[in-house]
């Protein structure tokens, strides 16, 4: 492997790496090589899309919350037997 450095970044441009290299929880070297090989073509086609447009709402349920869904969502645990017949 070789070594690149670039040169005559803007901090703009830095601030915005460095942001996204936090949310994606990786290095800012990793994610700049992942940027250039996604923009040369050279990227690696994953079978499996990752998606975070549900992140928000990971852990805000409170207990309230979970057993009134549960409630509501009970009836679809039930098997209709003469569909299955």
């Amino acid at each position: 492997m070789t070594q690149l450095t670039i040169r005559n970044i803007e901090q703009q441009l830095h601030q915005a790496l460095k942001h996204e290299a936090n949310r994606k929880n990786t290095s800012m070297n990793r994610l700049v090589v992942h940027i250039l090989k996604e923009a040369m073509g050279l990227k690696e086609q994953s079978t499996q899309k990752v998606y975070h447009d549900l992140d928000h709402l990971a852990g805000t349920w409170s207990e309230e919350d979970f057993s009134e869904f549960e409630k509501a969502t009970e009836a679809f645990e039930q098997i209709d037997e003469e569909m299955w017949q």
